[in-house]
């Protein structure tokens, strides 16, 4: 259905479109124990959207008590994995059901795009949700190679309470890449949304709920950080914490573990990735559309955004012209314009965070060469133009600080070993990519580069077979792939005598 409306149909959609604005606990809509809530504002108009529970403490403590309370009873943590297998497709198939009302919730909530949502984020989450439910009962446990007189088994137990705390730029694949594999191995799990982005994932709770995810095994917890976030972190009861998000706010769950139960810490913190254009790329044009589609997807919001485009001098500026060209096409819209390619930063904050940027990076020295400025303020939204910098030492904070943004630094180089040496030096190490057709130069570069992906003559490829994770400070663990299922798991060994 999303694939054929237009913009009349989705706005008429979303005029009809009711929000789930509770929190979720024990297989259960409730208000907040405090009665409080918070205002979710539309990054495209803004205007309220509705009123959100604000979780805290008090919430926390009810969530991880049902949570427990069902992992101790098996009905999930003990259950074949062949039936969990089948809830957890039941559980795909109606996020798919429901993909106009989830990217709905999407584009209102955080300002993307409706294509995207509609195409690329609800399918990309069923996918995930799908890929580990197949995985549940195709990961084999291990025996280990001893004498003839034990028998070394080797198993792994699901962790227990599982904290997702999730980021605002893609609020329901993300949550997918957490809760996919967390429930895959039979925790349960409480998720805790961005402030900025949560009508998503208290909607796919009642839908866990109907596919079959018994109560107490999902729960969900809209709130701030600062309350409900760091309660999860301090609790002694939360087993697990997976974070997604700034490193700021991943150095204070390492703090909250070590100062409460020592409870497992994987981080995913951004990243300020180098896109390294060489003189001898394949195909200049194919470069340039990925670089401005690296860095003006999503207006910016990402991660592993291509913030650092460090190219070779002696074709600077004509791969920054034809950047310039595909930005020309893709000016901020109405987000649920299907033609829109970009849509509304996620709140007045992010605005200000990125035209604060823009203003840095002008007083140190650079050169904005396209965009720069707010537009579309008539509307009451929060919207950036793409944004090129020329003459960007990486020195500079824009080059080094993450923009989150639509916001693009250019660096040169004269040769390889330069390019590396600038990609390096980052305090991230998220991603990165390569052009050359040289297989040589790019194999030395990727191995040299400290990332968790490394592209060559590509950007943001992957698959969920695939894992996603960085060096440094982006943080540790991996999302995507079986490697995801290790950081939700327990490994035992049990060792059996059996004589001579």
């Amino acid at each position: 259905m999303s694939a054929v409306l237009s913009i009349d149909n989705w706005k008429s959609e979303a005029d009809r479109l009711s929000f789930r604005t509770e929190a979720f606990i024990g297989g259960k809509y409730v208000a907040a124990a405090s009665g409080k809530t918070f205002d979710r504002i539309n990054p495209a108009n803004g205007k309220v959207l509705a009123q959100v529970a604000a979780c805290d403490k008090e919430d926390v403590d009810r969530a991880v008590k049902a949570a427990r309370a069902a992992f101790d009873k098996g009905a999930w943590s003990r259950r074949a994995p062949s039936d969990r297998k089948k809830v957890m497709l039941k559980f795909a198939d109606l996020i798919e059901k429901h993909t106009t009302e989830l990217a709905l919730l999407e584009t209102l909530d955080m300002g993307k795009p409706i294509r995207d949502s509609s195409k690329i984020d609800v399918p990309g989450s069923v996918n995930c949700i799908r890929w580990y439910a197949e995985a549940i009962d195709k990961v084999y446990d291990e025996i280990a190679p001893t004498g003839p007189e034990a028998v070394s088994l080797i198993r792994r137990e699901p962790v227990g309470v599982v904290a997702a705390v999730v980021p605002w730029n893609f609020p329901l694949m993300m949550a997918s890449w957490k809760i996919g594999p967390a429930l895959a191995t039979g925790n349960s799990v409480i998720l805790k949304p961005a402030e900025q982005s949560p009508l998503s994932a208290i909607r796919i709770a009642e839908l866990a709920a109907e596919a079959g995810i018994p109560e107490g095994v999902f729960n969900v917890l809209p709130g701030f950080g600062e309350t409900a976030g760091q309660a999860l972190g301090r609790h002694n009861d939360v087993d697990c914490i997976t974070f997604t998000g700034s490193a700021e706010v991943g150095k204070y769950f390492l703090k909250y573990s070590g100062e409460s139960n020592m409870k497992r810490v994987s981080l995913e913190c951004g990243g300020k990735t180098p896109n390294i254009i060489m003189a001898d790329c394949p195909d200049l044009d194919a470069a340039a559309t990925a670089a401005a589609w690296g860095i003006f997807f999503n207006q910016g919001e990402v991660c592993n955004a291509g913030s650092r485009l460090i190219v070779e001098e002696s074709i600077k500026d004509e791969v920054v012209e034809k950047i310039k060209a595909v930005g020309r096409k893709l000016q901020p819209g109405d987000p649920l314009d299907p033609k829109t390619g970009m849509g509304a930063i996620v709140d007045k904050t992010q605005l200000d965070r990125v035209l604060g940027y823009i203003d840095t990076g002008k007083k140190e020295g650079a050169k904005v060469v396209f965009g720069g400025a707010r537009v579309r303020a008539e509307t009451g939204g929060y919207y950036v133009e793409p944004t090129i910098f020329d003459d960007v030492d990486n020195k500079m904070t824009i080059a080094q600080e993450e923009i989150f943004g639509p916001v693009l630094s250019t660096i040169t180089f004269t040769d390889p070993e330069e390019a590396v040496r600038i990609g390096n030096d980052s305090i991230y190490g998220l991603a990165a990519a390569v052009w050359t057709r040289d297989i040589t130069k790019a194999l030395k570069a990727a191995r040299r580069l400290r990332a968790g992906v490394v592209w060559v003559n590509c950007f943001d490829n992957g698959h969920i077979s695939s894992p996603f994770g960085g060096f440094k400070q982006s943080g540790f663990g991996r999302d995507k792939s079986l490697h995801a299922m290790d950081k939700y798991t327990e490994l035992k060994a049990t060792w059996i005598h059996i004589g001579n």
